[in-house]
């Protein structure tokens, strides 16, 4: 609910229809022709209905007496969720919007089967048995039928985070409990980019969380100050495949060496948990040759989110152990229930199926050929969107998947960009940085010299005018700040149906944007130099023109309406129909 301290909305509403006026008279008299349809429960009754539409007002925060007919309902909350932005125009959130028709026909078919049932809906299951074996031959899990992976469907990559941490946690304490040693000082590491859910687990669970800055030139972790952060009560490292920031790889295996290397020092094993939420299926099929999952020795546990790029509908994720050694007996439990006997090892019970109907869809309609297919197009647009933004001078990228490998955006080395109308050149993955379909940028240095006026958040403000949502936000804490910086990005999400004409619909909405700015600074500079001399007409007409410039999107016609004698303007103007 929305606060406001100058007006409450409500109240107005309130007011309005018990003031006593003819209009208000005739409101009540729907009103109560709508109580009265209510307490005869008539089947036709057309004012009535048309009454309960325009009714619900006062009834949003508190169950109503009466309830309403269903197809009432439906209106009255279709129309409201029509103010919410459009789900294809969302470039802020990872989350899949994409569905096809059959798979949409498959949820609705099985929208009311609970995944906890286990003994009522035992083909449910099996498809989650097949998900999970297909997720650990993606990842290279060991082929072990007695000791093999072991895995869940979990209520997104936040409740499998919380499973892999408690796994190490445990695991850890164990060894402690059987050394005769303390137990109670836990901590693990994640570099600063980490995202909520990580530090969500180590504050839950009673983890000390050592949050390590990231490097400056790429914003992932800083792998020179992870050492220095290791002790005998680390339970394991956080590793993010696909930062939240800039879409960028940490490297597993450097982690992995850094351990061994402490390892060998101290005798002190520390497991590594893969937090691949965004990455976790676009890196198995785009860069297969790329060591990062259970390859890597001391990679015990992978994360990921079905419903971002395994294109599953939101709410699901993925943990997959690598060994059922691994996941400790006190994090199991059976139970009879429902006539069966069941094992469960997941922090929620009872949870939707069809997101793992939707999952197992996906696999069986597009194949490995298919995943790469989508995240091909999703990778060249991103590149193509790059290179635009950082021709146009008005912005650079922080995001460094349009640079060649080891190449970053600050500090490293930098090639000149091939030209962008060479396709399938950007489409040769292997010659980028390995990141996911974002794209972070920021107004270029020379933009905010010449034009420091001009916020950055107000770029995102003009585009969701425009339907498009693109956030901007900080950068996370780097290990060498430098108060010089631009530490704000716009972040960009290609997805799916990021279409080629969205795209380029997208980028000329961003160029546009942009010259309506410059054209309001222009206005402003224009009539503070008209201030020097004491106008006070010129006082008013900055603030005006600026506003009106911003609204209409720089056209001066309009702009130099206002100071138009009466006798000049044209009136005839008609609005379209």
């Amino acid at each position: 609910m929305t606060l406001s301290s100058h007006i409450d909305s409500d109240e107005l509403e309130g007011k309005i229809l018990e003031a006593e006026s003819p209009a208000n008279k005739l409101v009540n008299k729907y009103i109560s022709a709508k109580k009265q349809f209510h307490n005869t429960r008539a089947e036709e009754k057309p004012a009535s209905k048309i009454v309960s539409k325009f009714r619900g007002i006062a009834e949003k925060y508190r169950i109503q007496e009466n309830g309403m007919e269903p197809r009432q309902v439906y209106e009255i909350l279709h129309d409201e969720l029509t103010l919410d932005g459009t789900t294809t125009l969302n470039l802020a959130s990872f989350v899949n919007t994409h569905i096809e028709r059959e798979a949409e026909q498959l949820i609705i078919e099985n929208l009311t089967k609970n995944l906890a049932d286990n003994d009522e809906y035992p083909i449910l299951l099996e498809m989650q048995q097949r998900c999970i074996s297909i997720l650990g031959n993606m990842w290279n899990a060991p082929a072990d039928l007695k000791n093999g992976a072991l895995g869940t469907a979990c209520t997104g990559s936040s409740e499998a985070i919380m499973l892999g941490g408690l796994a190490m946690k445990k695991n850890w304490q164990a060894k402690r409990k059987a050394a005769g040693k303390d137990y109670h000082h836990p901590n693990i590491l994640m570099a600063s980019c980490c995202q909520v859910a990580l530090e969500k687990f180590a504050r839950y669970f009673d983890v000390e969380e050592r949050i390590i800055p990231v490097s400056n030139t790429d914003f992932l972790l800083d792998y020179e100050l992870i050492r220095r952060n290791l002790d005998e009560n680390t339970i394991g490292v956080f590793v993010i495949l696909g930062s939240t920031y800039t879409g960028g790889f940490e490297s597993v295996e450097k982690v992995n060496d850094i351990l061994q290397e402490y390892e060998d020092e101290t005798g002190h094993f520390i497991p590594i948990h893969v937090d691949a939420a965004s990455a976790g299926f676009l890196a198995s099929f785009v860069y297969p040759d790329l060591a990062w999952d259970f390859r890597i020795p001391r990679v015990v546990s992978i994360n990921t989110s079905g419903h971002k790029f395994g294109l599953a509908t939101a709410g699901l994720g993925w943990v997959v152990f690598r060994t059922k050694d691994w996941l400790p007996e006190e994090l199991k439990f059976q139970l009879q229930y429902l006539g069966g006997l069941e094992e469960s090892f997941t922090i929620n019970f009872s949870r939707p199926g069809y997101q793992v109907i939707h999952q197992y869809f996906n696999f069986l309609h597009l194949g490995q050929k298919g995943y790469f297919e989508i995240f091909d197009n999703c990778l060249t647009n991103a590149r193509i969107l790059s290179r635009f933004l950082e021709e146009t001078g008005i912005f650079v990228c922080v995001s460094n998947l349009h640079l060649p490998k080891g190449h970053t955006a600050r500090g490293a080395p930098q090639e000149a960009p091939s030209p962008v109308s060479h396709h399938a050149y950007l489409s040769d993955h292997n010659y980028y940085n390995p990141a996911l379909p974002v794209v972070s940028f920021q107004l270029s240095k020379e933009f905010m010299d010449a034009y420091p006026e001009i916020p950055q958040s107000l770029v995102s403000a003009l585009l969701r005018n425009r339907k498009w949502i693109v956030p901007n936000y900080g950068l996370p804490k780097t290990s060498k700040e430098d108060e010089n910086e631009n530490n704000e990005i716009l972040r960009i999400v290609a997805k799916y149906n990021l279409t080629s004409q969205l795209l380029d619909k997208l980028m000329h909405d961003i160029v546009e944007v942009m010259e309506v700015l410059m054209k309001s600074v222009a206005l402003v500079r224009k009539n503070v130099e008209k201030l020097k001399t004491g106008s006070k007409e010129a006082d008013n007409d900055m603030m005006y023109n600026m506003l009106l410039s911003i609204a209409n999107d720089g056209n001066e016609k309009l702009i130099k309406l206002k100071n138009t004698p009466p006798e000049s303007k044209h009136n005839s103007f008609r609005g379209p129909c």
